[in-house]
């Protein structure tokens, strides 16, 4: 094989800080369909804040023909003479909350079109067991007239990325490798093992890492399902659920998890490409179903909550003024993809409120192209019946509430973050 050449498709959240972390060792190309993207990137600016500035420009080739580095482009011929496809675009669901794999479809497209002999196509995206070679991988062969394990070879290395966490960089988060051959397996092993400081685990199949990953987040998701559940249980019992998880807590092997709002591109969706492939093989999956039924419930029920407070006030809730801070699926993130906070807005919109949102952090074009609602990224000059904070940005702990809210107004802390 010729010296090691990796392209990167996809260039989000988990593209770019990947892409950046093999510019260091390998000459690398970051290939993305939006433009805009591209040059931002090229000039130096990440805006989903996951690579600063200057680590972004140190990394940026000054020539194309440069050894190591990266260049990112939206020109396929860019990334002809590659010999590693690493897949990093989004796995969503649909309204009905089927996998959705056509970012994956066209994504398999693109390397396909310029894949060759001895090439290896690795996938991260998070996908139910079987996705990788029984959806993905023939659309790679079916464009490039090659086939599998015999003219390209395919692996799996399911993205571990935490947004907007500057602990957990990729290469401090230990990652799970796989190949569609031993021989393969050991190739992408050794790939990544020469950047991830943390280390690696060879999985001894795709499916089994495919498996891995799915269950990770599905695990996570059903833990915080059972702390929303006691929430609901505990605010009818007139029991502080925080303080409950506090006392519960101090035993050694309590599992630390909050309740909340669960949102954004892995917890919230990733269950149900489980959930949709177990179907497929005739089991229903009670416990992952039930997790999400639960999770996927809190918007309205936070709402609701709001709105009792209101009543039991006395605050007229029809055209009252509420403010509802934060918008972003996770604090001090940027991010806003699946963002169950539009949720409890909708809710309140319900009942005939003015709703007024502040995010410092999330992009104002990208909530309204998504979502259609206006936000402002500067904290309003009025009072408010009701304050709703629901994501627990930095800058919320430094806001003089009693300037923001009128004599009988309420203050809904769902993150308990405030004294």
């Amino acid at each position: 094989m010729n010296k090691t050449k990796i392209a990167i498709i996809g260039l989000g959240y988990v593209g770019l800080p990947l892409a950046r972390l093999f510019a260091t060792k390998y000459p690398v190309v970051g290939f993305d369909i939006n433009r805009k993207r591209v040059d931002e990137l090229m000039s130096g600016v990440d805006h989903t804040l996951e690579v600063e500035s200057g680590i972004l420009k140190a990394v940026l080739k000054k020539q194309p023909n440069d050894d190591n580095g990266l260049i990112c482009s939206y020109n396929l011929d860019d990334i002809k003479d590659c010999n590693y496809y690493i897949v990093t675009v989004p796995t969503p669901v649909d309204k009905n909350n089927r996998p959705d794999l056509t970012p994956l479809y066209k994504a398999s497209e693109t390397v396909g079109k310029v894949i060759n002999k001895g090439d290896v196509v690795i996938y991260e995206s998070t996908v139910y067991p079987g996705a990788t070679e029984e959806d993905c991988i023939p659309v790679v062969e079916r464009t490039s007239g090659l086939k599998y394990n015999i003219d390209f070879f395919a692996g799996y290395s399911p993205e571990r990325i935490n947004p907007g966490d500057k602990k957990h960089t990729v290469e401090k988060i230990k990652k799970v490798t796989s190949g569609s051959t031993p021989e393969i397996g050991e190739k992408v092993n050794t790939l990544y093992s020469s950047v991830i400081s943390a280390g690696t685990h060879l999985a001894p199949t795709i499916k089994v890492a495919e498996a891995a990953k799915v269950i990770e987040n599905s695990q996570r998701d059903i833990n915080i399902a059972f702390v929303n559940e006691l929430k609901k249980i505990f605010d009818k019992m007139g029991i502080d659920t925080n303080a409950v998880l506090e006392a519960a807590g101090t035993k050694w092997n309590f599992l630390p998890f909050k309740p909340g709002l669960v949102g954004g591109h892995c917890i919230g969706v990733d269950p149900y490409y489980l959930a949709q492939k177990a179907q497929e093989y005739g089991y229903h999956p009670e416990i992952i179903l039930a997790g999400r039924r639960m999770n996927d419930s809190m918007g309205e029920y936070v709402a609701s909550e709001v709105i009792k407070k209101m009543i039991k006030q006395g605050i007229q809730v029809k055209g009252s003024n509420i403010l509802v801070l934060g918008i972003t699926f996770k604090e001090n993130c940027p991010d806003v993809r699946n963002t169950k906070v539009v949720d409890v807005i909708r809710e309140l919109k319900d009942y005939d409120t003015n709703i007024t949102v502040y995010d410092p952090w999330a992009n104002k074009e990208e909530v309204k192209h998504e979502y259609g609602l206006n936000i402002e990224c500067k904290l309003p000059n009025e009072k408010f019946d009701a304050i709703v904070l629901v994501v627990s940005h930095k800058e919320f702990l430094d806001i003089n509430y009693a300037s923001l809210i009128n004599k009988t107004g309420i203050i809904y802390d769902l993150k308990n973050i405030l004294d």
